[in-house]
């Protein structure tokens, strides 16, 4: 009989494990998918500009139309989530992300590659806060390693998602990465079947109108930041975006302060520990997306790589970022956020110090070590920010939790890349533009659009042009250094702020953690 009952354990406790591993597989696999769909595509663009006679503006909707989407919509997901179930609502954007993944198969006009991708954003929007509010709500008690698995894989895929696309492209046409999309987001739909589903079991009424708002907000100001290195920091509609973005964020926080059921618990931002993380996830993605923009193009650019091959060279890069997330998760606990968040963007900043020092003479080995720097800052800060935001966050509102991880890592990159790109272009301009009215006016306007075009034109030229591309590469590096210094100064003055303020380890923040007594409300079902 005792036997008997030993056996029974031991089976359900197998069953359990097989349960939690499918459960991090899928999840984990579908947050990777969504992340890299992110970046994939800058692989392609060149052919796509020659296969569809899609414009630079075209070009640029393509990558952050889906950006725009995700960005907009991923607070509001993650709160009908945790209303109607998060296993439910990952399973039905998986389905449009997969969906809009196939109409590039058979329509290729822009317009409808544009459309195609915004609507696989609201996909990935359903996706992304699903994913780890799954893996917090049903296994409570290993959540810490749960968060470092997911910030680890989140942190990654964009490379990963920009090698499969380099793979591909040396083998295939461009529509091919569409079909991965679309395959592998099917394939995870059938599996996503088996997954555990759970929700807030109070059932709370979904916060329309702060959805809207908060839409509205983040939208406005993603599309600011995309805009404004195509069109200046002063253009009309930049500022018009921005003043739209502050405006609504204002209302936003007046409707959420008279909701009964606000989309977002505002006094969650009071306690610390929920604070600084939010403020920390969203400056490690500007920074790390900032300078992940310049560093491809230096090696593309200045050191000759072909997209594939520079692709490889990013790999060794990204991978202290993973090696370092379950140890960063344990010297949070020890050594308190406070620490942990000075200590790594210390290195982040000390890292993107020596990447603005690069020059014509660096080689491979001059971006590889200070880059690895840069990983390991980002190793240490990503799982412990995460984990703060979710870990101060009842367990009923989970979804909500990892939405508002995602939407500042949105937000950070976008405003990353923006800014980078800003200061690289505006340092190559400032560099070149003496020179432009001693040059013929047939090469005049390349050269000054961008380094990628001046190449090309001397390329075409022969010998004779070498000296104007070694200018071009120079006007390049002063904006690449300008850029770098930047971001270097941004990194050391986050690790100051977070120092300060981040929490240390004798002191906890309960008295605002909302609902800190629900941890083990969150319904969970079989599915």
């Amino acid at each position: 009989m005792g036997g008997g009952v030993v056996s029974t354990l031991q089976t359900e406790a197998g069953i359990s494990r097989t349960r939690r591993r499918w459960t991090i597989a899928i999840c984990c696999m579908s947050v990777s998918l969504v992340v890299a769909s992110m970046a994939t595509l800058y692989t392609a663009l060149a052919e796509i500009a020659v296969a569809t006679g899609a414009t630079q503006i075209q070009l640029t909707w393509v990558i952050d139309g889906y950006t725009l989407a995700l960005a907009c919509l991923v607070l509001p997901a993650g709160a009908i989530g945790d209303r109607y179930g998060r296993r439910k609502v990952m399973l039905i954007g998986l389905g449009v992300f997969s969906a809009a993944s196939c109409v590039p198969l058979v329509l290729t006009d822009p317009g409808w590659l544009i459309a195609a991708r915004a609507v696989a954003g609201v996909g990935a929007a359903l996706v992304m806060p699903s994913t780890l509010s799954i893996m917090t709500a049903e296994f409570p008690e290993s959540k810490n390693q749960g968060v470092a698995l997911w910030a680890a894989v989140a942190g990654t895929s964009a490379a990963l998602g920009i090698l499969a696309a380099g793979a591909i492209m040396s083998v295939m046409s461009w529509q091919f990465i569409f079909v991965g999309f679309a395959g592998i987001g099917l394939v995870l739909f059938a599996a996503g079947f088996a997954l555990p589903e759970s929700y807030d079991p109070a059932h709370a009424k979904i916060d329309v109108h702060g959805a809207i708002w908060a839409a509205v907000t983040v939208g406005a100001l993603v599309w600011a930041t995309i805009e404004a290195p195509l069109r200046g920091w002063l253009d009309p509609l930049v500022l018009v975006l921005f003043a739209v973005a502050a405006g609504s964020a204002a209302i936003f926080v007046m409707v959420e302060r008279r909701a009964d059921h606000p989309l977002l618990q505002l006094q969650l931002f009071t306690n610390r520990s929920f604070g600084s993380g939010a403020v920390s996830v969203t400056l490690q993605f500007f920074l790390i997306l900032g300078i992940y923009i310049l560093v491809v193009q230096f090696l593309q650019l200045i050191l000759g790589y072909d997209p594939l091959p520079s692709a490889y060279a990013l790999v060794p890069m990204f991978a202290p970022v993973i090696l370092a997330a379950f140890p960063a998760v344990w010297l949070a606990e020890k050594l308190g956020l406070r620490t942990v968040f000075l200590v790594g963007f210390l290195a982040i900043g000390a890292g993107l110090l020596v990447i603005s020092r690069l020059d014509l003479s660096s080689g491979y080995v001059d971006v590889l070590w200070p880059f690895l720097i840069v990983s390991v800052g980002t190793g240490l800060v990503a799982a412990p920010g995460t984990l703060a935001i979710v870990d101060n966050t009842p367990m009923a509102k989970q979804g909500v939790a990892a939405a508002v991880n995602d939407v500042t890592r949105e937000v950070g990159a976008a405003l990353g890349i923006a800014l980078s790109g800003s200061l690289l272009a505006a340092g190559y301009s400032a560099q070149l533009t003496p020179m432009l009215p001693n040059l013929p006016e047939p090469v005049r306007g390349p050269v000054s659009d961008s380094l990628a075009a001046a190449l090309a034109v001397t390329d075409r030229l022969g010998p004779a042009a070498q000296p104007l591309a070694d200018i071009a590469r120079s006007a390049f590096l002063h904006g690449f250094s300008q850029a770098a210094t930047v971001m270097a100064w941004a990194s050391l003055a986050a690790a100051v702020i977070l120092g300060i303020w981040a929490p240390g380890p004798t002191r906890r923040d309960t008295g605002t953690a909302i609902g800190a007594s629900e941890t083990s409300a969150s319904k969970i079902s079989a599915g």
